[in-house]
């Protein structure tokens, strides 16, 4: 299992003294988010800072972004940072796709299958100066001049992770993919039921090993050793479980455990505007189920105990933010090690 560290600088300047951080501690890899900023500039600065991590998005939202556009920047990062990046996509919702980027909603699985396909027939273009020529339901690419074709390089076999919830996203990530973003929003009976039988049944299309595909995800997770900010952790925690779970595609999660019903109330205060009452509803158990609880240095022991068979990479819900909790970030790291 590997460790790894979600990054977040508000400033630019901060993501060289961050990356820096996260290579000294022996973090395995770090990941950045399309929120408030752009998830791929900053890898830029992450990868100049660092020697051994891993650099990826999770996610970066793919269908604003043309594959062209996508495949070019994925293909400028994979040769700067000496193969350590990992493209990790994901679909959004349908509001975020047609009210925050404009951009047309449709059959998501099948779009992110033409999109994956359409990104490696590009770098296949670019490496082995192939003609590009691809057709396909979505997406159809077929000019690639020299002046437009950057150079071959050693680090063309670029890593996808796409992200996702349902069966059909998990049995594509199976298919396509060397590695799958499992939403924090997740319970072990969910991962066993529904996330890792269906990235089998991808698999199997392929005839691909288990070995082959690597399952990443962020923890819900509550730091005890300060009474104070552990109340205000775990306050956090039922929030954006509420959030979460008020959205309808993250209701399959709350039905597996047989909260299905907890979800559709959630669904009705989000709808209303009452963000305030939505955290009241996420029961002790439900917290249980969703998080982890212990001191700095016992989380990883804890993660590791719960996800080991489960999930190859881990890390904290929480990013790596500059000035907080730096003891705290040490002690997880030294534990993870051993």
């Amino acid at each position: 299992m590997k460790f790894d560290v979600s990054l977040l600088a508000h400033d630019l300047g901060q993501m060289p003294a961050l990356a820096r951080f996260a290579d000294e501690l022996g973090f395995d890899g770090i990941w950045t988010f399309e929120t408030s900023h752009e998830p791929y500039l900053p890898l830029v600065l992450a990868a100049e800072h660092s020697k051994s991590l891993s650099i990826g998005t999770s996610i970066a939202v793919a269908f604003p972004r043309s594959p062209t556009i996508t495949a070019q920047i994925a293909w400028d990062l994979a040769a700067y940072s000496r193969g350590r990046f990992i493209l990790g996509l994901g679909t959004q919702v349908k509001g975020h796709n047609e009210r925050r980027f404009g951009v047309k909603w449709e059959r998501p699985v099948e779009k992110m299958r033409d999109y994956i396909l359409a990104l490696r027939a590009v770098w296949d273009c670019w490496q082995n100066r192939a003609r590009l020529n691809y057709q396909g339901e979505f997406y159809k690419l077929t000019l690639m001049t020299p002046f437009f074709s950057p150079a071959p390089h050693d680090y063309s076999q670029i890593p996808i992770f796409i992200a996702g919830v349902n069966k059909r996203m998990c049995q594509l990530a199976g298919e396509l993919c060397q590695g799958f973003h499992v939403h924090p929003l997740h319970t072990t009976r969910y991962l066993q039921e529904i996330i890792l039988p269906n990235i089998e049944v991808g698999l199997a299309k392929n005839q691909r090993p288990r070995s082959s595909i690597e399952l990443s995800s962020s923890i819900f997770v509550i730091p005890t050793d300060d009474p104070q900010q552990a109340v205000k952790c775990e306050a956090d925690v039922r929030q954006q479980i509420s959030f979460y779970a008020s959205t309808p595609p993250y209701r399959p999660v709350f039905a597996v455990e047989g909260w299905g019903e907890v979800a559709d109330q959630l669904k009705a205060l989000a709808a209303s505007g009452k963000w305030n009452e939505m955290p009241a509803l996420i029961a002790d158990e439900m917290l249980e189920r969703f998080a982890l609880r212990g001191a700095w240095a016992e989380l990883p022991v804890l993660m590791q105990k719960k996800y080991t068979g489960l999930l190859d990479r881990v890390s904290y819900y929480f990013p790596l933010v500059p000035g907080e909790n730096e003891a705290g970030w040490r002690a997880s790291a030294a534990a993870f090690k051993g």
